[in-house]
């Protein structure tokens, strides 16, 4: 399904540049539950970003079920984007004026669904994490645990074939972690693929397959 083929990413030139990535190659199939675990500073998020199609690389290839994402122009990779990913952050990168409802329902503006389709599929993904009754309050007066679920329900919107999650634990507390994974093994045997960043290699266990980092080389666990 997702194809990463010898990907370079170079930051800054000459005497100061620095290799993030080299020469990164690695499949996920459809339905595969994928770790990337690495220390700060090993590539994980620069080769997530890759992965999604939000950070072209130097050199090197991304195809998602054969559409390359850096081989076309930004409509159309915004267009790849919506149709086969979903993101989730550690930051959650939520808009703390907006409603839970309306920030689930970002992705979806630029697509010409109807502003009440948006709220009935926004309001469905909401349920489904659990936040059926917070779907007006606003961003800034939920909790930590409560803006994570509402970044998988928007992660979800499009019905995505590949979720990629970078460090989506990382602020949460214990039981807020294991409900979110818990989430992601539930997608995992629907069919959704998910590429989860982590440093944390007990978190990594819990995937199909795990991808070690380190200098931005892959070290050990196979590339599929």
């Amino acid at each position: 399904m997702l194809d990463v083929q010898h990907v370079t990413k170079v930051y800054g030139r000459g005497h100061k540049a620095i290799t993030a990535l080299d020469d990164i190659s690695l499949h996920v199939d459809r339905g595969e539950f994928v770790a990337i675990v690495g220390p700060s500073g090993s590539g994980k998020t620069s080769l997530l970003l890759s992965m999604g199609g939000l950070l072209s690389p130097t050199a090197g290839k991304v195809l998602v079920d054969g559409a390359s994402f850096y081989d076309v122009g930004g409509p159309a990779r915004t267009a790849l984007r919506l149709k086969y990913c979903g993101f989730m952050f550690q930051t959650f990168h939520l808009i703390p004026y907006l409603t839970a409802m309306e920030n689930v329902q970002l992705p979806l503006i630029t697509t010409g669904m109807s502003s009440r389709n948006q709220r009935e599929l926004a309001g469905a993904c909401l349920e489904r994490v659990g936040l059926e009754e917070r779907l007006t309050q606003t961003a800034s007066k939920l909790s930590v645990g409560e803006m994570q679920r509402v970044a998988l329900a928007r992660a979800l919107i499009s019905h995505p074939a590949l979720i990629m999650a970078d460090e989506p634990t990382a602020n949460l507390d214990e039981e807020t972690a294991d409900t979110v994974m818990e989430f992601l093994q539930t997608f995992r045997n629907e069919g959704v693929a998910t590429v989860l960043v982590t440093h944390d290699t007990e978190l990594g266990k819990s995937a199909d397959r795990i991808i070690r980092l380190r200098r931005g080389k892959i070290i050990d666990g196979e590339g599929g």
